[in-house]
This record gives structure tokens, C-alpha cells and sequence, in this order.
């Protein structure tokens, strides 16, 4: 059958503004560019899919689903990997954004087709038709915006600032229904009328030496005059640890500010901003896609099993994600029958006798090859889909 072993994958890095110009370079051992390395991508998404033996690995799957997938994940999900894998390295706060449901997505792809919007298109906001729940596990202490606080909480870290404009605001978070007063007051932030108060908020930030407000004043410094920055202080501030693990579903308001992690999602590129970014904003949209619904963030606990082990299940079909943490001593049984994707993040990782994995390097392994044996000295994750069970 083909396609039955593991294959090497040569993989895109993708140069965005917030991404760091040395953490991947340090992490995987290779030589900085001088540019920023955001975004290693693993996968089979048409915008950057990794290649194996120079083909890329959408092409290949599709001319085998059957040996690539294997019958569970097609008959689940298509003729298409489900998930989409990659190493983040922040520098500098990514967009303010939120994900769409897979019912907003369809709806939003077909709609700027039918305007003729070309996918590459600056202006275009939906990638494809699928929604996009994510998964991010720190490799490094990483920390975000998450959620919506409160509003009474968040009536509370406005008042701080001592901004006398900035009362109708408070007073709508404390005085009205959770959801209407983080509506009116999100949107209200966003709008250009109030960009003499977001000055005027932005500058009592950056001078504030508060510590509750510390995270909310680097967005400030790093994003000046962006109008998410303010939109920001509506936002649960997460910090992980390595080895801590993120989910986001979707309508959830996020934004990464900095370090490094593995991230899973399904495989979309459907993102909606407001703020703290140079690419395509759209809040009318974002602003029908977002759940002003007040909610902590979601931590996703490992399932712990073997030593060395950590199995992540966020409540997302297309996508698990299973840490290894390699002792060299000993080997792991993989999953067979589900596509797999292996990233080495640190040391060395093996598959079977053949296959040697260094610090950035990755490997798929079809659905029909038999299931390979992890070992070697170092950490290694492996993606696959989440519908399915060890």
C-alpha cells in the first residue's frame, strides 16, 4: 500500500511581524535570518503545507486518503488532515482576534466568493469554510489575553487607571447585564470617536506602575496608539507554564503577547481582528462572530498515563495533541490507524530504526503505516485527531 512509513517532513516558516528573530533559532539550533520566525507550520493547510519527498502533503493525501487518513478520519472529516500543527514564537502581542463557529465560516467563505474577493486578497477575511478551535502548550513561560472578565472586575482595573472619561464606561460595566455592558462597551472602545479617550487611558497605562495593570501597559508600549489596547483591559491576562495548555473555541476574544509553544487547531486559517495588528481588521464581522459571554480561560489538564507522558484532549474533534518527554531509555508505542504528525522539540526523537528527528524537524506518518515505536533523548509532541481514542 502506499504511503506506509513514516515520512520527513520539509516544513514553512512564516515570517510575521510579532514573531521573534532568535527563539526558534535558539530552541532548534539553526542560524537566526535577521527576520522574525512567527509561525512553523506542520500540516496540509493550501496557504503553507509541508512537503514529503517534494510533494505536498495536501496533494499527497488526496491522491490516498485512504492509506494517509485511513477509513475513521475520512469517513470523520474528508479527504483532508483535520488539524493543522506549529511552533509559535512570540516577540511582540498578536492580533486581537476571535474564531468563527463552522456555520459562520461556510456562511463567510461563500459570501466573499461570491464577491470575487481573490483568497490572497488583503481585505479577505474568511480562508476557507471551517471553523477553527485552538490549542496552545507553552514550551516556555507564555502568556496571553483570554475570555472576557467579569465586567464588575474589569469596572474595578478601569477605575484604576484614574481617567475621569473613562466613568460612563465603568458605570455600564457595573450597572448593566453582563453581556449588553461588555457588548456596548467593547464596541464603543473600537470606535474612532473614542480615540481622544483612548489616548488619554493608553498614556495613564503606560505611566501606571500598578502591577495589576503591568501586562495591559507592555500591550500599551509595544502597540501605541492601537485601539485594541484599550479593548485589551476587557480581557483575562493567562500565564502558562511550560507543560500548561491553553484551549480556545470558538468567539472567544484572544490575543498571544509573548513566548514560545506547540500549537494545534483544526485546519483553518479563518481569523477576525480588531486590534494590535498591521493585517486585515473587520469588526463589523468580528463583532458578529464574538460570545460576550464572561468566562474564564480554558486550561486543559493532561491525561497522565505512562511516565513521560502527557495526553492533551481538548474538546475539539480534529485535533489532540501527546507530549513525550524522551528519556532514552525505553521506547513509546504510537497510535496506529489516524494520521500522525511527530515534532522534535528538544534533543533527539526516533521513529522505529530508520527515521532521527533533531530540535524543529517533524515527520508524518499515514494512517496505514504500522505503528512506529518513539524513543530517544529529548521532547517530542505528536499531533493527531481527537475524535479517536488511544
Amino acid at each position: 500500500m502506499p504511503h506506509a512509513a513514516p515520512m520527513r517532513l520539509a516544513t514553512t516558516i512564516r515570517p510575521y511581524d510579532w514573531g521573534s528573530t532568535t527563539a526558534l533559532p535558539e530552541l532548534f539550533g539553526t542560524e537566526p535570518t535577521g527576520e522574525p520566525q512567527a509561525e512553523l507550520w506542520m500540516g496540509a493547510h493550501p496557504g503553507a503545507p509541508s512537503t514529503a519527498g517534494g510533494v505536498p502533503l495536501d496533494q499527497l493525501i488526496a491522491r490516498d486518503p485512504a492509506g494517509t487518513l485511513g477509513e475513521r478520519c475520512a469517513g470523520r472529516f474528508g479527504p483532508a488532515l483535520p488539524y493543522l500543527l506549529k511552533v509559535l514564537a512570540i516577540e511582540r502581542p498578536l492580533s486581537l482576534q476571535v474564531h468563527p463557529t463552522t456555520e459562520q465560516a461556510a456562511a463567510g467563505f461563500a459570501r466573499e466568493n461570491a464577491r470575487g474577493i481573490p483568497l490572497d486578497d488583503r481585505a479577505r477575511t474568511y480562508k476557507d469554510a471551517s471553523h477553527k478551535p485552538e490549542m496552545v502548550c507553552a514550551l516556555t513561560p507564555f502568556h496571553g489575553l483570554c475570555g472576557f472578565r467579569a465586567p464588575a472586575a474589569t469596572a474595578g482595573l478601569l477605575d484604576r487607571l484614574g481617567v475621569p472619561g473613562l466613568r460612563p464606561w465603568i458605570e455600564t460595566l457595573r450597572d448593566d447585564e453582563p453581556g449588553r455592558a461588555l457588548r456596548t462597551v467593547f464596541e464603543d472602545m473600537l470606535d474612532d470617536a473614542a480615540r481622544p479617550l483612548r489616548a488619554q487611558a493608553e498614556a495613564a497605562l503606560t505611566a501606571s506602575a500598578d502591577p495589576a495593570l503591568a501586562p495591559y501597559a507592555g500591550i500599551a508600549r509595544a502597540c501605541p496608539g492601537d485601539p485594541g489596547v484599550v479593548a485589551a483591559l476587557l480581557l483575562h491576562h493567562v500565564t502558562l507554564s511550560p507543560g500548561e495548555a491553553l484551549y480556545l473555541g470558538a468567539g472567544v476574544p484572544h490575543a498571544y503577547l509573548g513566548g514560545v509553544g506547540v500549537e494545534i487547531m483544526a485546519n483553518s486559517d479563518n481569523v477576525l481582528r480588531c486590534g494590535l495588528t498591521s493585517k486585515h481588521v473587520d469588526v463589523p464581522e468580528l463583532m458578529r462572530v464574538v460570545d460576550f459571554t464572561p468566562a474564564g480561560p480554558h486550561l486543559v489538564e493532561p491525561v497522565t498515563g505512562e511516565a513521560g507522558v502527557r495526553d492533551y484532549r481538548p474538546p475539539a474533534p480534529e485535533f489532540a495533541l501527546t507530549g513525550y518527554e524522551l528519556s532514552g531509555a525505553g521506547s513509546h508505542a504510537l497510535p496506529g490507524g489516524v494520521p500522525g504528525i511527530v515534532l522534535c522539540a528538544e534533543g533527539e526523537a526516533r521513529l522505529g530504526d530508520d527515521l532521527t528527528l533533531l530540535p524543529g524537524q517533524s515527520a508524518f506518518i499515514p494512517a496505514a503505516a504500522p505503528s512506529p515505536r518513539l524513543s530517544g533523548k529529548g521532547l517530542a509532541y505528536l499531533a493527531r485527531p481527537g475524535a479517536f481514542t488511544l
